[in-house]
């Protein structure tokens, strides 16, 4: 008999989460854990992870926080490495960690320096981490990659030009490594609009708000829950037959600064 909650247990396995500590990232290790996975929970931050932890043990799972800074190879595969020893297998990865200037990037005083800073966070590390987890997932006989993009990569607007650019190419990365890495592992993207983390609700003041949600059709802004509720969905076999899609979170719009 078909059972829809067979569809989102992900008891027994494990799924590794970046930048966890806050927002996107805690939510999505927090939703796995409910789910029932035991989570690896890594931030650039060691206190934010542990506390990461802390919550997703109340869920009756396994986890762990990590001190990992994703531009780092050598951090990279020690994160793989200390799952491993502690889990003893990885099925799922969310990368979530990235950054950027967005907003502020003005062209003309963009240096390379800056460039090459924002590409290594934002996708030469999600190239690393899941060239390092793969194999294990592969062992694992399940294997979900959920890349974390951002709606900047498809929209057009000011003073974003590397922030957005790097965005749409881990979209494009993330097309290609679903046809690289199937059939045994599926990889996703989610774009995810204005989500009211900590980091905007410190920006975020009423008029502001009333100019992001002019275009969105929802009239409200997103919430991390959001996004990784989209994450549980691509995490889990709900998703079975879904690879090399690039999934918008956005309220159904674009919540440009820009009239």
């Amino acid at each position: 008999m078909f059972k829809i909650e067979n569809h989102y247990n992900l008891r027994g396995m494990v799924a590794i989460i970046t930048g966890a500590g806050n927002g996107i990232g805690k939510a999505s290790a927090l939703m796995l854990a409910r789910a029932g996975a035991n989570v690896i929970c890594a931030d650039l931050n060691k206190l934010d992870a542990d506390n990461t932890a802390i919550e997703a043990r109340g869920e009756g799972v396994k986890a762990l926080g990590i001190k990992c800074d994703v531009t780092s190879e050598k951090e990279l595969t020690n994160l793989v490495k200390e799952t491993l020893k502690e889990m003893g297998r990885i099925n799922i990865l969310v990368n979530n960690a990235g950054g950027g200037g967005g907003g502020k990037e003005h062209f003309l005083d963009l240096s390379k320096e800056y460039i090459q800073k924002i590409y290594e966070l934002n996708l030469f590390s999600i190239f690393t981490l899941s060239k390092l987890c793969v194999p294990h997932m592969i062992a694992g006989e399940y294997g979900s990659i959920v890349n974390i993009s951002s709606m900047s990569s498809m929209m057009q607007t000011h003073n974003m030009s590397v922030y957005g650019s790097s965005k749409a190419a881990l979209n494009q990365l993330t097309k290609y490594m679903s046809v690289d890495l199937g059939p045994n592992i599926r990889v996703n993207a989610i774009a995810p609009g204005a989500i009211k983390t900590k980091a905007l609700a410190s920006v975020l003041t009423p008029e502001l708000e009333k100019q992001m949600l002019k275009n969105t059709p929802l009239k409200v802004l997103g919430e991390p829950e959001d996004i990784a509720l989209t994450v549980l969905f691509l995490a889990s076999p709900l998703s079975k037959w879904i690879t090399g899609q690039i999934i918008s979170v956005n309220g159904g719009g674009e919540q440009s600064l820009e009239n």
